[in-house]
This record gives structure tokens, sequence and C-alpha cells, in this order.
């Protein structure tokens, strides 16, 4: 069984994407935790690259599950 070229890349897009996110939701508790205000793009970026990464897995179980049932 091999898998399509494109999956590899966005498997790994998706995992740099929540590590990143889940380093900017740390970065704002800190700097929250210090008293400060979190620059709007770690804000942004704590936000919504979790759900983004989310989505992208989710994409990824749906086509492995599409190639599965074609075999």
């Amino acid at each position: 069984m091999t898998s399509p070229g494109y999956r590899r890349p966005l498997m790994i897009i998706a995992a740099v994407i929540a590590v990143a996110s889940l380093a900017a939701v740390g970065a704002v508790m800190v700097i929250a935790y210090n008293s400060g205000a979190a620059p709007v793009w770690v804000t942004y970026t704590a936000l919504y690259g979790l759900p983004v990464a989310f989505m992208l897995a989710v994409v990824l179980v749906l086509d492995a599950v599409r190639q599965r049932r074609r075999q």
C-alpha cells in the first residue's frame, strides 16, 4: 500500500502548526502571568493554530479511510 505524495507534507504541516500553536498558548500564559499583553500575532497563533491543525488531521484521517476502502 503506497500513500499519495501529498499526505506526508500535509501531516508535517499539521504537526508544525500544532506545536507552534501550543508554544504560543504557553507564551500567552507566561506573558499574562507577568501582567503583560501578548502581541497580536502570538494570540492569533494560539487561538487559530490548533483548530487548523485539527482540521488538517481530520482531512488526513478521512483520506486514509477513503484510500483503505478503495483497496
